[in-house]
């Protein structure tokens, strides 16, 4: 079974929209939701970026059966894996059990404001290891000293620890990070539909096999439904036009001006190319289908755009979940 999530997207709304979407999220009938956590948002039209763990805690409050994550948190530059494992403790006992912990090596858009630098990505990958080793002995509730190549920790102990834990999912976009995250993580996560990722983590020593009774694998995809075609094209490029760099890219540019310029050739044709774009359910269902394919238990929607959320939530979120899950079979 296919399980269908919602993004709150902490770059285009605000944080007490962002709350209210995922009741309306909840209420239409996603299985879960992810936020994003972001300093910045991508480009300067997006126009958003509230803090993401306050908005979840408000979100934990606010609904009761939708699962939660981070999509995801990078807990080595502008967070110390010491903080990120009390404030993923917290979550899930507000949660309720509901909440997973999403990480990631980063962005140099979110990760470079604390003035740190921006490390190679064998450093980052490296920097996260050692991250998710503290983040793992702090949720044993023991009092922890750690030295470590690139952090230290000197007596601390989560005092308010959720008794089933937290699961950590963990970022990956090719095989040397597959090699070092599987091992470590219970669950993948992954923003293209890679069937070669899925079986590198199966065959990787160590990790927890992805499927039905075992390791989640975890997507997600941009979608920009309106009752217009033309409209959801310009809005789509407008708003995601920097999604067409690719990972790589994405990666290593430090602000939203930069995203600007890399992108500023992006057509809305380009865009459309790879975000379904208006009203035809049907064309949403074949693109999110990629994932399925590839062997994804979990994909998350991302709506694009604030304008058209509560729209999408009121008038398009049941009939798509409804034809999703007869194309999954789930």
């Amino acid at each position: 079974m296919t399980n269908f999530g919602y993004t709150l997207m902490t770059e285009q709304s605000g944080p007490r929209e962002l709350v209210s979407y995922a009741v309306g999220a909840e209420e239409a009938g996603f299985d879960f939701e992810v936020s994003s956590d972001h300093y910045s948002p991508w480009l300067v039209e997006q126009g958003h970026a509230p803090y993401a763990w306050t908005v979840l805690g408000a979100v934990a409050q606010a609904t009761s059966r939708v699962d939660l994550m981070t999509y995801v948190t990078c807990p080595t530059l502008r967070y110390h894996p010491a903080v990120v494992a009390q404030k993923a403790a917290t979550l899930q006992l507000l949660a309720e059990g509901r909440f997973t912990l999403g990480l990631g090596a980063g962005e140099s858009l979110n990760e470079h404001v604390v003035g740190g630098g921006w490390p190679g990505i064998a450093t980052r990958q490296s920097m996260l290891v050692e991250a998710v080793e503290i983040i793992r002995r702090l949720h044993t509730g023991d009092l922890v000293d750690y030295r470590g190549e690139h952090f230290d920790v000197d007596s601390a102990r989560i005092w308010d620890l959720p008794d089933i834990g937290v699961e950590l999912a963990i970022a990956v976009a090719g095989g040397r990070a597959v090699e070092h995250f599987a091992p470590i993580a219970d669950h993948m996560v992954a923003v293209e539909p890679r069937e070669d990722l899925v079986e590198s983590w199966n065959s990787t020593e160590g990790a927890t096999p992805i499927g039905p009774s075992g390791a989640k694998a975890i997507g997600q995809i941009p979608i920009c439904w309106g009752p217009d075609q033309d409209a959801a094209r310009k809005l789509a490029h407008e708003q995601f036009r920097w999604f067409a760099g690719g990972w790589p890219v994405n990666a290593d540019l430090p602000t939203p001006a930069g995203f600007a310029a890399a992108s500023q050739f992006v057509t809305p044709d380009d865009v459309a190319g790879s975000i379904p774009c208006g009203p035809d359910l049907d064309a949403i269902v074949e693109s999110v289908s990629a994932f399925w394919k590839a062997g994804f238990t979990d994909i998350a929607l991302v709506q694009v755009g604030d304008q058209h959320q509560q729209a999408f939530l009121d008038e398009a979120a049941r009939p798509l979940l409804e034809k999703l899950r007869a194309a999954s079979g789930g």
